[in-house]
């Protein structure tokens, strides 16, 4: 039976990617929700069988700039606390659903941007998504924010950190991943992103001027790995909707 999938956007070019071709290729009805663009998260939450969140140039204490947070936010947290359901969110949305969860957003030191390493932690093995992930991957990073202080959320498990960021992976029960790279990228990503000036900006602070073009290259290097990542985690979320 197909999935009704609903996609929280806040920016038209950070799409799931990856995961939105697989989608398509399972048939899945898929209902994306342009939020910078004024469009309106449904009220039937429990029509859905997972909602996605993705990344976008704004941060989550922006409410004053973009106050369609706020009803995301609640809608989020009616979807995940709630119900219960299956909620996968990526870079923003991976800070959207901490804070929702009694977590803090901070701005990194330093910033991770470039295909960096990710180390796995022990309790993935006990997980129902990340099972099959070895102990160290590569990842697109692209931010400046990251969430910390979760650990007073007994419900909260880290699944892989980084060299400076503790939540990589983490999960809310067995239902709800926050996942702070980019598991969804594809080979015009790089190139796409940095036409956004929050990401270019972030981009040349963090690696100089005309790093683009060597971002982008090591991007497609490790295309097929991260794919590969992304492919076990679709799997194996499928199994979970």
């Amino acid at each position: 039976m197909s999935k009704n999938i609903l996609i929280l956007q806040h920016i038209p070019i950070e799409t799931p990617g990856y995961l939105l071709d697989l989608m398509k290729l399972d048939k899945f009805n898929l209902t994306v929700v342009e939020l910078d663009q004024g469009e309106k998260i449904p009220n039937n939450l429990s029509s859905f069988d997972a909602m996605l969140c993705m990344g976008g140039p704004m941060d989550t204490w922006m409410e004053k700039e973009f106050p369609w947070l706020i009803e995301e936010k609640n809608k989020i947290k009616e979807y995940v606390i709630n119900l219960k359901k299956p909620y996968l969110g990526f870079c923003l949305g991976c800070q959207l659903l901490g804070e929702v969860l009694g977590g803090k957003v901070i701005k990194s030191n330093p910033p991770e941007i470039g295909i960096l390493d990710i180390n796995m932690s022990k309790e993935r093995v006990l997980d129902n998504l990340f099972y099959e992930y070895p102990e160290k991957i590569k990842a697109l990073q692209w931010h400046s924010y990251e969430v910390v202080d979760l650990e007073k959320n007994k419900d909260i498990t880290v699944l892989a950190s980084s060299y400076s960021t503790k939540y990589q992976i983490f999960k809310y029960m067995d239902h709800a991943y926050g996942i702070q790279f980019h598991i969804e990228i594809k080979n015009d990503t790089v190139n796409q992103w940095s036409c956004v000036p929050e990401y270019e900006k972030a981009l040349e602070e963090s690696l100089g001027k005309g790093a683009l073009n060597k971002f982008d290259q090591n991007a497609k290097k490790y295309m097929k790995s991260m794919n590969a990542s992304a492919e076990i985690l679709y799997k194996n979320f499928k199994k979970i909707l």
